[in-house]
């Protein structure tokens, strides 16, 4: 259905994604909840977590209006030609933000990903606002660029 949605309809992936999971939640008369992911993922005992998401999805959005912001049920996968980071909210305190930056050494802040997602290759975690600094920018876009 993606597929179908991607060529014919010329929607990008990430809307096909979330048009194709309503509709198979809609068929099997799940109403899934809340109906936005990202209000899901920032509710309740992580809401003080937002405005960590909303300074990176600011700073992303800036890079070109290729960004493709592609909300699923645990994360928000950020997309250009392919994904290339995320951000999700993994416990009540810390917002984690995977990026794709092969061949990157890592550093204190700037971890290998680990176990956190395969579909990045480092992670910086992020606890408050002020720490969506010129360093968490800089890989952002090193990342964006390389996709």
């Amino acid at each position: 259905m993606v597929k179908w949605l991607k060529s014919e309809h010329s929607v990008t992936h990430g809307f096909a994604n979330l048009i194709a999971h309503s509709y198979r939640d809609a068929a099997s008369g799940d109403s899934g909840g809340a109906t936005d992911p990202v209000e899901s993922q920032y509710a309740g005992p992580k809401e003080a977590l937002r405005p960590i998401y909303d300074e990176i999805i600011k700073v992303v959005s800036g890079f070109g209006k290729d960004v493709e912001i592609s909300p699923k049920k645990m994360y928000v996968s950020l997309r250009k030609n392919k994904q290339f980071a995320l951000v999700q909210p993994s416990t009540r305190t810390r917002v984690d933000v995977g990026i794709n930056l092969k061949g990157q050494s890592p550093t204190a802040r700037l971890e290998e990903s680990g176990s956190f997602n395969a579909m990045v290759s480092h992670r910086v975690r992020v606890t408050e606002k002020g720490e969506v600094d010129a360093e968490l920018k800089r890989w952002l876009k090193k990342a964006y660029d390389a996709a």
